[in-house]
């Protein structure tokens, strides 16, 4: 009887080979499909990756789906809530998922309250901020917007750098793990306050594709100093602000539920059901996508007869939908 560990290894590195055949040929590749049911996973390592950043290595009983660099898990914690976390580890290593979580909110500490022996629930991997071929690559990392950043850095088969912000030294987790001459650590407490536009593009060049995570704000920063039509990838911490959007009503079985201009279509629908699920409030998760019954739809990530209540707008006056 063959070695079922020797088999794995060999699927492992044909796996990995075609990956970064794919990124060396410069072809668009399409991310790892997202898997929808639910994987019952166990925490088998927990570590401190800074003060406040926990580290989790989560294992099944056998080879986990595929995942590409830039993709996420969507964690049910034990309270019920989900939270999105970007995958750090290694993607030809299919025996295991890792994530780094800051403490901060309600979902978080529930995150550093889990240890080593601990069933967890997952759905995915998804893939929102899918990393793709370039020349040379620069990655902006606003503290732990580094998790994706991380993974992208391994994967990368041309030239890269990486620049890491943050509050303080304490505040840059991950970063160790990459290749020193290529990460700059740029802590505020060191430089009199937050990087400029100019400080984080330093150096950046015509054919280098700018990688973005961390809070709104840096992102803004970056995005208005890029020249226009050069490759700007972006993941935000939060959602974005509606620009533009016009007022508009929701049905929701039968109640009339104003949407204002400047409010999603979520945010109104909790008004009156507090109790409908959601989590990623940009549009990637599924969780708040429910059925549209009438009407048309616009800026929508759902697919047909369904809205995601977090980013989908009325093209008209009024949408009826149903929960």
């Amino acid at each position: 009887m063959g070695d079922p560990g020797r088999t794995m290894r060999r699927v492992d590195a044909v796996v990995g080979l075609t990956a970064r055949l794919a990124v060396r040929s410069g072809r668009r590749r399409r991310p790892a499909p997202a898997v929808d049911r639910d994987l019952r996973l166990a925490v088998a390592e927990v570590r401190a990756e800074a003060p406040d950043v926990v580290g989790l290595t989560l294992a099944g009983p056998g080879p986990l789906p595929a995942w590409r660099p830039g993709a996420h898990l969507d964690l049910v914690l034990p309270s019920g809530l989900v939270r999105q976390y970007s995958l750090c580890g290694d993607p030809l290593r299919r025996s295991e998922y890792r994530i780094a979580v800051r403490r901060v909110g309600a979902g978080s500490t529930e995150v550093h309250g889990l240890r080593a022996g601990d069933p967890v629930t997952v759905r995915g991997p998804r893939n929102a901020f899918p990393f793709v071929a370039a020349e040379r690559y620069l990655f902006l990392a606003g503290g732990i917007g580094i998790t994706p950043l991380a993974a992208m850095a391994r994967a990368a088969t041309t030239d890269w750098r990486l620049v890491h912000v943050g509050r303080d030294r304490a505040s840059l987790p991950l970063s160790s793990g990459l290749d020193p001459a290529r990460v700059s650590l740029r802590p505020d407490d060191e430089h009199g306050g937050p990087a400029s536009a100019g400080e984080l593009l330093e150096g950046w060049t015509p054919g280098t594709a700018v990688y973005c995570c961390g809070p709104p704000p840096m992102i803004d920063v970056v995005r208005r100093a890029m020249p226009a039509g050069h490759p700007f990838h972006a993941e935000r911490f939060s959602p974005p602000p509606i620009r533009g959007g016009r007022p508009f009503v929701l049905d929701v079985d039968g109640v009339a539920v104003p949407v204002p201009a400047d409010r999603s279509a979520l945010d109104a629908v909790l008004t009156v059901r507090p109790e409908v699920p959601y989590s990623c409030r940009q549009g990637f998760c599924g969780t708040c996508h429910v059925p549209l019954l009438a009407g048309e739809t616009e800026h929508d990530t759902a697919g047909p007869g369904r809205i995601a209540l977090c980013v989908a707008r009325a093209a008209g006056e009024s949408v009826r939908i149903g929960l």
